[in-house]
């Protein structure tokens, strides 16, 4: 949900744009086509930030259990409590960390581990085609809608409307009730989108 919502503050961001290139000489379909490729090179770098963050985070995990298998008990204690987020760390009591320990030492020593699966690169694709396939529906007016200022103000519509109901699904894996987050993206894409037309789009 939150590549979608990248992709989308993106894209209202690249159409904001249209009306200046096109006054420029640009035709509509290829500054189209340049924004749609930026928001290809932007779904490479963000794919490829995740198996890396991914990564750096498995080995992080890997170094913590080695520590905590080697480490003195006190020492170890501490690291482990560290480690815990602090909500959770604060009910933590001392002999229920001496037992964790003592399962994570006791637990047979696994084969090295990959810091790098197949299931991230899969994510990594599936990120990359999140980001691009967010920019399709913005784009749609652009193709059919002659008038440029219509298909920009028909492109923010549909924008802000896929922002508003992606906010409602972050609001609820979040736990929290839909709408406020709903309101929240879309008022950050209407500010894009104020923005652009005070600049001229």
């Amino acid at each position: 949900m939150s590549e979608i919502i990248f992709g989308l503050l993106m894209a209202l961001s690249f159409t904001g744009t249209m009306s200046a290139s096109v006054a420029a000489g640009d035709k509509v379909g290829g500054v189209l086509v340049a924004a749609l490729g930026c928001n290809v090179a932007w779904g490479i770098v963000d794919g490829v930030m995740f198996v890396l963050a991914t990564a750096a985070e498995r080995a992080r995990h890997l170094h913590l259990v080695k520590f905590l298998r080697s480490s003195p008990l006190p020492e170890a204690r501490r690291i482990l409590v560290e480690s815990i987020p602090g909500k959770l760390a604060s009910v933590f009591a001392e002999a229920e960390s001496d037992a964790l320990l003592a399962r994570i030492r006791a637990a047979p020593a696994a084969a090295r581990e990959r810091i790098v699966t197949l299931s991230d690169i899969k994510a990594a694709f599936l990120i990359f085609s999140l980001v691009v396939a967010s920019t399709l529906p913005p784009s749609i007016p652009f193709l059919f809608l002659d008038d440029l200022r219509t298909a920009m103000r028909v492109s923010n519509f549909i924008a802000l409307v896929m922002l508003f109901v992606i906010g409602a699904q972050l609001g609820r894996y979040m736990g929290r009730s839909p709408w406020p987050t709903a309101f929240a993206m879309t008022a950050i894409g209407a500010v894009l989108v104020a923005v652009t037309i005070a600049f001229g789009g």
